[in-house]
């Protein structure tokens, strides 16, 4: 197997110093810390996070995932305040907001999202939100509000191919989570989907999710490589090199999409702001 590492630059210690002090002093959470991504010192370094709203422990057990899962603890209602504060005071433009997937929730946390886009715009409404949600079971009256919160995007990430949803994402739907893209796209907001690679997928089925996605609406695509947390989850079943991402931008971006980014390190919310 022929994989050499990414290497990324290492930042000032000073500015991840700075971000991780005020994450920690609004008891926040971002999904950069609790999923482990391999890009946390690059996005700190530029006063960029993605922040994980409803806790962080999560209701299903998606073997590629570093979040925690188990029984959630109750909704924090000061948390969309402060989620505004820390963001006021990293001095960020662009934000964007996701979740650990709250089955357990009557509305599954939209109510949450929606108050933490209303802090948001408190203190700054030139800010641009992209809220990057779970299924929340493709429920209309659910994704309406998230919709009327009118972000700047809104994203949900299919993840993986049809045919490993079983045994990789029990819980989840493929199907379903097309519905949920094509019913955003459909309002106009920019709508964007992620893909990771490495999984056990075929380049047929990978193409085959590239236009299930573009014919749904879904205007941008991330696709990068899964690089297992830890021994406990799936296993990484094929390291792709940077020819291999690169000849994928060019299927995606022949199929249509306006926006593709594909390599390695690429992350769903990876320079999101740039996109």
């Amino acid at each position: 197997m022929n994989f050499q590492k990414p290497k990324v630059k290492a930042p000032s210690y000073e500015l991840i110093h700075k971000t991780k002090n005020i994450i920690d002093k609004y008891s926040v959470n971002t999904i950069c810390i609790e999923s482990a991504c391999p890009n946390i010192s690059e996005c700190f370094s530029r006063n960029s996070a993605t922040f994980l709203i409803l806790g962080d422990i999560c209701t299903r057990k998606c073997k590629f995932c570093n979040v925690k899962h188990g029984k959630p603890n109750i909704v924090d209602s000061s948390e969309p305040k402060r989620v505004a504060n820390a963001i006021n005071e990293l001095g960020l433009k662009y934000v964007v907001i996701t979740s650990v997937d709250r089955d357990d929730l009557s509305d599954y946390g939209v109510s949450q999202y929606v108050k933490v886009t209303k802090e948001i715009k408190k203190i700054n409404k030139n800010i641009k939100i992209e809220l990057l949600t779970p299924d929340f079971h493709a429920k209309k009256e659910l994704m309406d509000k998230i919709i009327n919160s009118n972000p700047y995007k809104l994203s949900h990430n299919i993840e993986t191919v049809e045919s490993l949803y079983k045994n990789i994402m029990p819980g989840c739907s493929y199907k379903r989570s097309l519905k949920v893209l094509e019913y955003y796209a459909k309002t106009g907001i920019l709508t964007k989907s992620s893909i990771m690679v490495g999984l056990g997928e075929k380049k047929e089925e990978l193409i085959k999710t590239f236009y299930d996605l573009f014919n749904c609406g879904v205007k941008q695509i991330s696709i990068g490589q899964y690089l297992s947390p830890s021994f406990k989850h799936h296993l990484v079943i094929k390291y792709y090199n940077k020819k291999e991402f690169d000849e994928l931008k060019e299927i995606a971006l022949d199929i249509g999409f306006d926006s593709v980014q594909s390599g390695i390190l690429v992350r769903s919310s990876y320079y999101a702001d740039k996109m």
